[in-house]
């Protein structure tokens, strides 16, 4: 795997990997970690839905239903950005919607060139072009959506053709020498291809980089809660990553486990937070509640004032190891009213969904599967919780 990220990568993509993710990410975490040990909190990242636009109609999507989309201003995203830049933070996850329907989209790469995005797609629009001027740019690394092989892929998407536009768009980027990763939300629909040694083979032969394992999780419009997996399928999944991680040129990401295999919630770890885009500040994107918004206040005074948020950190770790929002979903409705917190789905029906949807297992359900290789033990510990959500 390293020599392919040294020989296929390119150059300058190598070195904004290295030196804006690593070199300034591991400064971002001691910043952090020194916060923390002071009382002071301000997340280690952000991400960042800039639209609410996309080009399909996704199962258990959060932005699907809004009465109206919408677009975060380039000024809002520029001064999140550049406030988070003034506490050592330099990595983005850049969400949607579908980032690349953002027209500011490639300017503010550009103008931040000191810092490293995640740009979470679901590959349709990523044309040979659009890898080619991310390739320009070299602080990007595209995260390409995989849902489900061609009888699947349509039906998870709500689109055409899908499964064939996001194989094309990993050989774009591939091609282009970018950083690329692949993430899959796996549910009961596109279980046996997350297990799938064909797949996985597939992935590494093009040269994608790593492969990131979410847990699907029923929020949005259309929730499919029947597409959510039972316990022993998550168990399955996680003995399956540790094993994988050890056999296959490919890192295999997960956001859920530590190095010992217990379950977490990285928002309520302080280590993330979600601002949707119209600026809403949420613990992460499948939370849709907020009782701020950027536009309010400075960032570091929110974090500093924010009531919702310290709650939220402190009560999850005693509710849950695993997702509030699949393990106890009307609690997470309790504690919105406690604070008044407004329902920033864009549907004005989240409690009224929360309370009505039935408890599902999550990864907290899971029993505890230590990592095996030392690398990922090491990352977990030391690296990967302070760069991103990573595991």
């Amino acid at each position: 795997m390293l020599k392919q990220l040294l020989i296929k990568t390119d150059k300058k993509c190598l070195y904004k990997f290295v030196f804006n993710l690593g070199i300034k990410g591991a400064m971002g975490l001691s910043r952090f970690k020194k916060r923390m040990k002071k009382g002071e909190f301000f997340p280690a990242f952000h991400f960042i839905s800039v639209t609410d636009d996309c080009n399909l109609n996704c199962q258990g999507c959060w932005v699907t239903g809004k009465k109206s989309n919408a677009q975060m201003k380039p000024e809002m995203l520029d001064s999140i950005i550049n406030q988070s830049k003034e506490k050592g933070s330099y990595f983005f996850g850049i969400l949607g919607g579908e980032p690349l329907m953002y027209p500011p989209l490639f300017e503010v790469f550009r103008k931040h060139s000191d810092c490293y995005f995640q740009l979470f797609t679901n590959g349709t629009l990523l044309t040979s072009k659009v890898a080619n001027d991310l390739k320009k740019l070299a602080n990007v690394t595209p995260l390409i959506s995989f849902e489900g092989d061609m009888d699947v892929a349509d039906i998870r998407r709500g689109g055409k053709d899908v499964y064939q536009k996001a194989q094309a768009a990993i050989d774009h980027s591939t091609q282009a020498g970018l950083v690329t990763g692949v993430a899959m939300s796996v549910c009961k629909s596109n279980l046996a291809l997350a297990f799938s040694e064909d797949f996985i083979h597939s992935l590494i032969d093009r040269g994608v980089l790593y492969l990131w394992y979410y847990i699907y999780r029923p929020v949005g419009k259309d929730a499919e809660v029947d597409l959510a997996l039972s316990q022993e399928e998550i168990e399955k999944l996680r003995v399956f990553m540790v094993e994988a991680r050890s056999k296959y040129n490919i890192v295999i990401v997960d956001a859920y486990w530590d190095q010992d295999g217990k379950g977490l919630c990285p928002a309520a770890s302080g280590l993330s937070h979600h601002i949707n885009a119209s600026g809403d500040i949420e613990p992460c994107p499948v939370i849709q509640f907020a009782t701020n918004n950027v536009a309010d206040a400075p960032l570091e005074d929110i974090y500093k004032n924010s009531s919702f948020l310290e709650e939220f950190k402190a009560e999850i770790p005693l509710k849950t190891e695993g997702c509030i929002v699949m393990d106890d979903p009307q609690w997470l409705t309790e504690m919105a009213e406690k604070h008044q917190a407004k329902d920033s789905s864009g549907r004005g029906n989240e409690l009224e969904r929360l309370r009505a949807m039935k408890k599902v297992p999550s990864h907290g359900s899971a029993k505890q599967v230590r990592e095996k290789s030392w690398a990922y033990r090491f990352a977990k510990k030391n690296a990967f919780f302070g760069l991103g959500a990573y595991g």
